[in-house]
């Protein structure tokens, strides 16, 4: 997942990796050169007493200093672009293939767990690709050139690189192999935080209603407690790698001093060689130490490139077609048809709609009602695509809904959803949504019909109020005249309404529902409906119990041929009576 996920979003930036071993390996050359020189210095220069030469062979190393220093920055600048770059590109595959989702694959995931995916799993796979630029690159030139320039100085210490780099090789793999598990685990304690988290802040007001705030403070205590735990037993194998990794630089450095000592004192080894014998071996150790340090971050890279590769690889439900309808048949315009449709939700036993079929035609208001549970807002996703049909067909303007094109689909469809939500910005942003280029007038307009200009007047800014994310700083009713408002600034040839009048006043919702005749007069508008009071006066009523259609007529048609109906309508009347 990992490979494939780093072949497929870096192949835009070749040339940039092209400039990024350039650059380190231009700089690795340099640094894996000096210390020859500092050596030929101490040998040829300071033992002789050459101080022409130290100038001399000083001028050099300087000179290949600055290289090597504007080699690594060079270098650092592109693979820190590379990485950065790589960074936003995933992240925007991840965004563009959610907004692909149907509801079915949101609530797969879940919104916490999409949302860590978008920002932490990604920033983990980016500090691979970062730290592979910068450190993974060099590593293995300054491992197999300073073996080399090593043997070059003196071969007769050889046997200690032979030693020193597999022990601290094994040392630091060991302690890598143990963390791989532990980084699965972390990443799904952040997806419960994250969730826990996301969870009490939406229902705070449920959560202070009931009293829940030590029951929530425990729950949010739990989940951070076990994030911690895991979190602990990382740092702590983190915290044993840089004693291991030091304590073998360190003895293979006395090592060297030691049989290099010996060797001085034989008259087989110069200070000088042994000096550049010594560099050279706590390069090749800190490239071994740098290679297993990636290798420590490679297992929870890994595991975010799988659960990325499990967002990106996942298809939407709703497939959209390969050679789309973009146009329709104006003598058609508005008119839904719904043939022997059903639908089932994954792994459920049996489908939550069966055989339904119905038409709601322009210029008519087709509501829709039933018990809790009897299908009607699934009914209602299916027309906009919220959700497929797994048998039947729905056909929009006289089209198969999975045959047009999806755009066309939704500027046809203006939907007022049961839980009306509002974005952050202004009042004017929202209502805008659906038609960018409304003008103020045709925003004041939808509000008064929605009956929502009084209180937008008394709102400071008006239409520039602002609203928080949600629309959490305005009620449940003016979240849905807003929301209604909206619908009506986008001016569809489909209007659906899920129970959106729920939260209001008989008062203003019977107002509300006169001043939108007018407005919908040539659309087609579907209510979904738990008053009778709100679908009474539609054009035609379907009766849903159990996800069937069992009536389908007018108020008083229905309430002559339909039990079902005749018994929502008595425990509704008899709910008004009790309270008057």
């Amino acid at each position: 997942m990992l490979i494939s996920l780093l072949r497929r979003y870096l192949a835009p930036y070749k040339g940039f990796l092209a400039l990024v071993v350039l650059f380190q390996l231009i700089g690795t050359l340099a640094n894996l050169y000096l210390p020859s020189l500092n050596a030929r210095i101490i040998d040829n220069g300071v033992a002789k007493l050459d101080i022409d030469y130290i100038w001399r062979t000083g001028g050099i190393m300087l000179a290949i200093s600055l290289v090597q220093v504007v080699a690594t920055i060079t270098a650092v600048y592109f693979g820190a672009r590379t990485a950065m770059a790589y960074g936003r590109d995933l992240r925007a595959a991840i965004f563009d293939r959610v907004l692909q989702f149907s509801a079915r694959e949101v609530n797969h995931f879940g919104a916490p767990s999409l949302i860590t995916r978008n920002t932490n799993d990604v920033q983990q796979v980016q500090m691979l690709v970062l730290m592979t630029c910068t450190m993974l690159i060099a590593a293995p030139i300054t491992m197999i050139g300073g073996v080399i320039m090593a043997l070059r100085e003196n071969a007769g210490l050889a046997w200690l690189i032979v030693v020193c780099v597999p022990v601290l090789g094994i040392s630091v793999s060991l302690i890598v192999l143990n963390l791989g598990p532990l980084f699965r685990q972390m990443q799904k304690k952040i997806d419960t935080v994250n969730r826990v988290l996301r969870e009490q802040i939406t229902g705070i007001r449920v959560v202070r209603a009931f009293v829940r705030e030590p029951y929530e403070t425990e729950r949010f205590a739990a989940a951070n407690e076990d994030l911690t735990d895991i979190a602990l037993r990382v740092g702590r194998l983190f915290a044993l790698m840089f004693p291991v990794v030091m304590l073998i630089m360190n003895l293979s450095s006395a090592a060297v001093i030691w049989f290099g000592g010996h060797r001085i004192d034989a008259g087989t080894m110069q200070v000088g060689e042994m000096t550049a014998f010594l560099t050279y071996l706590i390069q090749i150790l800190m490239s071994v130490m740098m290679a297993t340090f990636l290798l420590m971050i490679a297992p929870r890279s890994a595991v975010s490139a799988e659960r990325i590769s499990e967002v990106l690889n996942t298809e939407s439900s709703v497939v959209l077609a390969k050679e789309p309808i973009t146009s329709t048949d104006a003598s058609a315009r508005g008119v839904v048809r719904l043939e022997n449709a059903e639908f089932t939700y994954p792994g459920a036993d049996s489908p939550v709609l069966h055989d339904i079929t119905l038409t709601a035609k322009a210029g008519q208001t087709t509501a829709v009602i039933g018990s809790t549970g009897a299908g009607k807002t699934t009914l209602i996703s299916l027309i906009p695509r919220l959700f497929d049909l797994t048998g039947g067909s729905i056909t929009v303007d006289g089209v198969e809904v999975r045959d047009l094109d999806a755009e066309l689909l939704w500027s046809k469809v203006g939907l007022v959803p049961q839980r009306p939500f509002l974005f952050s910005g202004t009042v004017a942003s929202n209502l805008r949504y659906g038609n960018p280029d409304a003008t103020d007038e045709e925003l004041w307009h939808a509000l008064r019909v929605a009956q929502a200009a009084d209180f937008v007047a008394e709102m400071p800014g008006g239409l520039g109020a602002p609203i928080a994310q949600g629309g959490t700083n305005v009620s449940g009713g003016q979240r849905q005249r807003l929301s209604i408002a909206r619908a009506l600034v986008k001016k569809p040839e489909i209007y659906i309404f899920d129970d959106s009048f729920s939260a209001l006043d008989v008062a203003t919702d019977a107002r509300l529902r006169a001043a939108l005749k007018p407005e919908t007069a040539d659309a087609a508008v579907i209510i979904v409906g738990q008053r009778v009071s709100t679908i009474a006066d539609a054009d035609q009523i379907i009766v849903l119990e159990d996800g069937r259609i069992v009536g389908i007529g007018t108020h008083d048609q229905l309430l002559e041929t339909s039990p079902t109906y005749a018994e929502i309508v008595d425990s509704q009347l008899s709910a008004e009576e009790a309270a008057a």
